[in-house]
């Protein structure tokens, strides 16, 4: 099967004082329709920047990103390429509130966005009203709360909201970047059992960015391990979690607590980061 997503040597760098930054730099790997892929590192590893650049929200110095075997175009001309590119790949971020609307309730958010996506997506103005913000809501668990405001909603709520409005406009790609780290442990379990039905039963495909193994066990089929902006190992998860051949991810997996752990042992060696160059 061929990939939904394909990405070729992307790099990013920012003019500095001293000279050019690089963010990440020769980043590939693909994604077939319907499967999660995780995006692994340390912070400061460069997998929000990869994210940024497949979401469109930056242009990158060089590389490319290709969806179904065609150029995303960072910079869209015209009302109907911007809806057309936007509604290609969503990104669900850390903090939900750069995508809520604080005077504006989830309903009405909802309602909005499908009165913008109307045409492109092939519905009746009967189609994007209440019916249709009622299934999103039900579809993320948050039945009944068309009516509430981001304010009165949990942090877990509140994910699930921005994940509704990422759904909303039925994108090929959801991107999650470290979509649930800043929530505690039953609500993370809630979220990605979300992420999991959506894959499972909507064939929705995933992109999830995160520093925790145990999420990438749980809801994702391949992973790409970056370090200092560059990939250093991909390959099913499966294997990763249990064969890994680069020492970084090694460390990685030996930072995870368990019984007898020992963080001492976690550390990076200078042998580590002679193999690495």
């Amino acid at each position: 099967m061929s990939a939904l997503l394909e990405v070729t040597g992307l790099t990013k760098r920012y003019p500095g004082r001293q000279g050019e930054a690089t963010a990440c730099e020769d980043v590939s790997f693909q994604v077939r329709a319907g499967d999660a892929l995780a995006l692994v590192g340390e912070s400061g590893a460069g997998k929000s920047t990869v994210v940024r650049l497949v979401a469109g929200l930056e242009q990158p110095s060089d590389g490319r990103v290709l969806l179904r075997g065609d150029p995303l175009d960072a910079r869209p001309r015209g009302r109907a390429a911007r809806l057309a590119r936007a509604a290609a790949v969503q990104i669900v971020h850390q903090d939900p509130y750069s995508c809520l609307d604080p005077r504006q309730t989830i309903g009405a958010g909802l309602a909005e966005l499908l009165r913008l996506h109307a045409r492109r997506l092939g519905r009746d103005g009967a189609g994007n009203g209440e019916e249709r913000v009622t299934e999103l809501l039900d579809t993320v668990g948050l039945p009944g709360l068309a009516d509430a405001r981001p304010a009165r909603l949990s942090g877990g709520q509140r994910q699930r909201a921005a994940i509704a409005r990422a759904l909303a406009v039925e994108p090929d790609i959801l991107l999650l970047d470290e979509a649930v780290a800043a929530l505690d442990v039953s609500v993370q379990a809630q979220i990605l059992n979300l992420l999991a039905d959506l894959r499972e039963q909507r064939g929705t495909t995933l992109v999830f960015v995160t520093h925790d193994l145990a999420v990438v066990r749980q809801l994702c089929q391949s992973a790409v391990v970056m370090r200092g902006g560059r990939v250093v190992e991909t390959g099913p998860v499966s294997r990763i979690l249990t064969a890994p051949e680069h020492p970084y991810t090694r460390v990685l997996l030996d930072s995870v607590p368990r019984p007898g752990w020992r963080p001492r042992r976690t550390r990076p060696t200078a042998s580590h980061a002679s193999t690495e160059k």
